[in-house]
Formats: C-alpha cells, sequence, structure tokens
C-alpha cells in the first residue's frame, strides 16, 4: 500500500471531480498501463477501484482519477466527493487491473459512457503515444456532464486518432447503436467498452459471435447480487478454520471476522482482488471477473460475493 496525499482537485464535468494524488514520502509512483485502476481506502471497510487517467510519461509523481457522483453511491463516491479535499490523506494500492490496452492491435475501437471515459481516454492517449490507429465513441447525458471532451478532441483533431459523440439531450436517449457500429467495423479490431451496465449488455450482445480475445469490457458494478444466503461451512485449509457462513454474510465477511487477512476492494466481484483458489466444493459464481471456463474448472472464486452450490467449500486460505 502506498500513502498520497490530494495535490489537487478540480471539476472535471457535472458531477464528477478529478484528484491528483501525490505520494508523501516523495518516492516516485510505480508506472502504470493504459486501463490499469488502483484501489483507493477513504474509510475503514470502505475501499473503492478507481481507473487512472492519462500515462505515466505524462507526470510519473503524481496519478489522477476521476469519480462521478453516483446518485445509488454506497459510500464510495459521496465520500470522494463530500469528505475528500486538498491535502486529504489517502492509502492506495499498487496499479492493477484485467482491462488492459492490446498495443500490437491493428486497429482499437474504445467504447464509453459516462465517467467510463476514464480508462478508455488513458488507452487513446497510449496509442497515440504508440502512432497506433483508434476510434473513441463517447455517450454521455450532455455536454456538460462529458468529462475529458476537450482532451479527447484535441487528440482527434491532431490526426492521432477518430472521435464521435453521443449526447442524449441533443441526439436522444441510447443514440450509441453499439450493434450497428460493431456489424460495420471492418477489419479485426479490438473492441473494448466500459460503461453502464445497459451499456456492456448491448456491447456483450453485439460481440458475441468475435473471438473473445478481441473483446474487453470493465464494469462498474457486478450484475448480480452477492450470495447471502448462508448455511454452508467453509474451510480455510492454510489457517486451519472451519466457518459457519451465517444467513446475510458473505465468505468474504466471516474469513475477515475471523481474522484470516485477505485481499478486497469492490466487494461486488468486479475487480478480482479476491480471487481465492477452491480446494473443494462447487462454487456458485456471481462475479464478472471469470472466464466461462475458469467459471467451469470451478477451482477459483471472487469470495467477496459467489457461494456455493453444495453445503461445504474448503479454500486455499
Amino acid at each position: 500500500m502506498i500513502e498520497t496525499f490530494v495535490r489537487n482537485t478540480v471539476r472535471a464535468a457535472e458531477s464528477v471531480r478529478l484528484l491528483e494524488l501525490g505520494p508523501v514520502d516523495g518516492i516516485p509512483l510505480p508506472g502504470f498501463g493504459a486501463g490499469d485502476h488502483i484501489d483507493i481506502t477513504l474509510a475503514p471497510g470502505l475501499t473503492r477501484s478507481y481507473s487512472l487517467v492519462g500515462t505515466p510519461e505524462r507526470d510519473p509523481s503524481s496519478y489522477r482519477i476521476a469519480v462521478a457522483l453516483d446518485p445509488e453511491s454506497r459510500g464510495g463516491s459521496r465520500a470522494v466527493h463530500e469528505s475528500v479535499h486538498t491535502g486529504s490523506r489517502l492509502v492506495i494500492s499498487e496499479p492493477a487491473g484485467g482491462f488492459r490496452l492490446m498495443e500490437s492491435a491493428p486497429h482499437s475501437v474504445l467504447i464509453a459512457g459516462g465517467i467510463g471515459i476514464t480508462p478508455i481516454l488513458s488507452m487513446a492517449r497510449r496509442l497515440t503515444q504508440l502512432e497506433a490507429p483508434w476510434e473513441v465513441h463517447y455517450a454521455a447525458r450532455s455536454r456538460h456532464a462529458a468529462a475529458f471532451l476537450p482532451e479527447l478532441s484535441a487528440l482527434a483533431d491532431s490526426g492521432a486518432g477518430g472521435l464521435r459523440t453521443y449526447f442524449a439531450d441533443e441526439d436522444g436517449p441510447r443514440s450509441l447503436k453499439i450493434a450497428s457500429l460493431v456489424a460495420d467495423t471492418s477489419g479485426e479490431p479490438h473492441l473494448y467498452c466500459c460503461g453502464p451496465a445497459s451499456m456492456l449488455a448491448d456491447f456483450e450482445e453485439a460481440t458475441r459471435g468475435l473471438g473473445p480475445d478481441r473483446v474487453h469490457l470493465e464494469r462498474f458494478r457486478g450484475d448480480l447480487p452477492p450470495a447471502v444466503d448462508g448455511g454452508f461451512t467453509v474451510e480455510l485449509a492454510r489457517s486451519g478454520k472451519a466457518l459457519g457462513i451465517a444467513p446475510g454474510a458473505t465468505i468474504l465477511d466471516a474469513v475477515l471476522d475471523a481474522g484470516v487477512d485477505v485481499d478486497f476492494s469492490c466487494m461486488e466481484g468486479i475487480c478480482g482482488s479476491c480471487r481465492t483458489r477452491v480446494l473443494a466444493g462447487e462454487p456458485e459464481h456471481r462475479d464478472t471477473v471469470l472466464s466461462a471456463e475458469e467459471r467451469a474448472a470451478g477451482d477459483t472464486m471472487m469470495i467477496c460475493c459467489s457461494g456455493t452450490k453444495g453445503t461445504r467449500l474448503v479454500l486455499d486460505l
């Protein structure tokens, strides 16, 4: 973990705050790749993941994140907007992520909805550095709600790539037709999407017939509620503990209550931080991280949200 302070905060768009973080000890921050995120501890028990904006070459001594105020916030975005100020201390993780840019792709189609533009902007910048072709399709409620629009426009105007915007108040709701966009794309580009659940559902449906290695997406939150039915036992092989999972609790809740230290972040099965090896038993997967093949194998699970189809699990903890 890295201790940082907030160097500056600015309004990036309507209901969007941009934070610049610097290291407290002055040691350069670790490098990161386009699409990576960091976990930020906002309060005890409240950790959230946010995509890094930009490229490390821009300023290796700082990170930038953009946070949209979610009306349904469970504490994360509201804490950033109401409690984090210039000078605030924040503990963060090193950069990580599974939403990685394939830099060798012949062409990249980048699709963003709302605050989903944060990793997409980083990808467009990196591709520009590589002089690799790209196009961004950016949907938002309005121009006022579209973060980083001037930066994206400047990149596109420089001839580095293409930008098309879709604003609900000007073009109508859901004016970005992802199915048509994918169908009209020639060659074998890599396609990326980050945005709300409805956009990701359209993207998954439109790209279903494409090779999975060419399709990349990142979610804000899980599609399914966590498994909290309880009534089963989890054995921790390395710790030598047997835990009864009570109704209303997740496996992660029980593991932490038992004093076992495990990594976790999003609590929704979208970041992969709590990925745990399964030694016995059949998981009931509720995450959005594992592939179909990994789910079928049944030898790993996200303990923050998944449960079991049986009465017993043995975990490598």
